[in-house]
């Protein structure tokens, strides 16, 4: 069984993953939104924001959590 280094709980880490999430989801929300006036379409940049920003959140989660790993 793999021994955890830093001593986190699991909810300790779900914390992190929200975290992550979360600020992915506000910054797609911000740069949708530019991207949803330009196009004069402000729900469609809006659903492209919060789209890229999940993924980005949990790419930028999981490279932190694999950086850690090492």
């Amino acid at each position: 069984m793999k021994e955890d280094k830093d001593n986190e709980s699991p909810k300790e880490k779900d914390s992190a993953a929200d975290s992550s999430t979360g600020m992915g989801i506000g910054i797609g929300v911000a740069l949708g939104a530019t991207i949803g006036i330009m196009m004069d379409n402000l729900a469609v940049g809006l659903a492209i924001g919060i789209a890229l920003g999940t993924v980005i959140g949990a790419a930028t989660y999981t490279s932190k959590n694999n950086k850690n790993d090492k």
